[in-house]
């Protein structure tokens, strides 16, 4: 049975790989990634980074199968991504490689990312400051493993008098969207490209 504990710096590597076998969709993305480090330079390894109090690993005796990452105050997160973060990768990868090479590959999008996104003030903040994102590898699913990530996240969150949380998921992952209403979420903002999705924490 896997086990949950704090994030540790000694994680990182297994963080990144879970972070790319689970990136299309929950689906493997390594086919997807001419660099295997990019999804995890933005979606996992800048929160540890900022807040490791808020990043719980779940570990079996083969190493990392699951994460869960957040930070507590969105805008402050991504105004330190700005400050201290993003300058270095927008130096790693030069914005004229966020050009689509047609290939099929997506690191160009991940590129422009890193180069284009900027700390943006919402009104959801105020209600949902906190948000998250959650990898399993499918060696950790279907045991209640991301229950227990979820579980283990709020309690954090709660104990810091977060008052709410949100978190984006994608049209192409309808198992993520339902077990996110398992869990406690309730959708606030659908889209073509997927929901914002809402747990009011004050209950």
């Amino acid at each position: 049975m896997a086990i949950i504990r704090p994030f540790q710096p000694f994680d990182l590597p297994g963080m990144y790989r879970v972070c790319l076998r689970t990136g299309d969709s929950g689906r493997d993305a390594t086919g997807l990634y001419h660099d295997p480090d990019l999804l995890a330079h933005v979606y996992a390894a800048p929160y540890p980074a900022a807040d490791p109090g808020l990043t719980f690993v779940a570990a079996d005796a083969d190493g990392v199968l699951g994460y869960i990452v957040a930070t507590a105050d969105t805008f402050r997160f991504e105004t330190w991504l700005e400050e201290h973060w993003w300058p270095a990768l927008r130096e790693r990868y030069p914005r004229e490689r966020a050009a689509d090479p047609g290939d099929g590959t997506e690191d160009w999008q991940r590129i422009a990312h890193i180069h284009e996104t900027r700390p943006q003030a919402d009104e959801l903040y105020d209600r949902y400051p906190a948000h998250l994102h959650i990898d399993i590898l499918p060696r950790g699913q279907g045991v209640g493993l991301g229950r227990r990530l979820m579980a283990t996240l709020v309690e954090a969150l709660r104990e810091r008098r977060v008052r709410g949380l949100h978190l984006g998921v994608g049209s192409g992952n309808p198992g993520a969207f339902a077990f996110y209403q398992a869990v406690g979420f309730s959708e606030e903002r659908p889209g073509d490209w997927g929901s914002i999705m809402v747990m009011d924490l004050r209950g």
